[in-house]
């Protein structure tokens, strides 16, 4: 997986290598459908301090297409986390809904299971 990281501010930029191995691990199960990441770090208010860390997420698959996600909060940690696991809970659910529904098959099984089964017991019984 290629990983993509980008931050204007110096703080943020001193989260490279452990954004890089979040993502690594976050993504872990899902490497093979995600060939790139792509992270951007920003500092909104700039140096007045409060909840103003931007994170933004970039998953690109060909499968989902791109899923983008972002999130404020009051240090760069935090901000990564919540877009971490805001973008893999939205890649799993829409990866699930591409995916042909498994139930349909299984409950039309079940159903000729079931009417085998009566014939079989029918034919046994008589």
């Amino acid at each position: 997986m290629q990983v993509i990281f980008e931050s204007r501010d110096a703080d943020g930029a001193q989260m490279r290598e452990l954004t890089v191995e979040r993502i690594r691990f976050v993504l872990r199960r899902l490497t093979a459908l995600v060939p790139r990441a792509k992270v951007q770090f920003s500092d909104v208010n700039g140096p007045r301090g409060g909840i103003d860390k931007r994170c933004q997420v970039e998953l690109s698959t060909e499968a989902a297409g791109t899923v983008v996600i972002a999130s404020l909060a009051r240090d760069w940690r935090t901000a990564l986390d919540r877009s971490l696991g805001r973008a893999t809970r939205v890649l799993t659910r829409s990866l699930q809904r591409s995916q042909k529904p498994v139930r349909g098959r299984t409950a039309k099984l079940a159903l000729d299971n079931d009417a085998m089964l009566a014939t079989a017991r029918g034919g046994s019984n008589e």
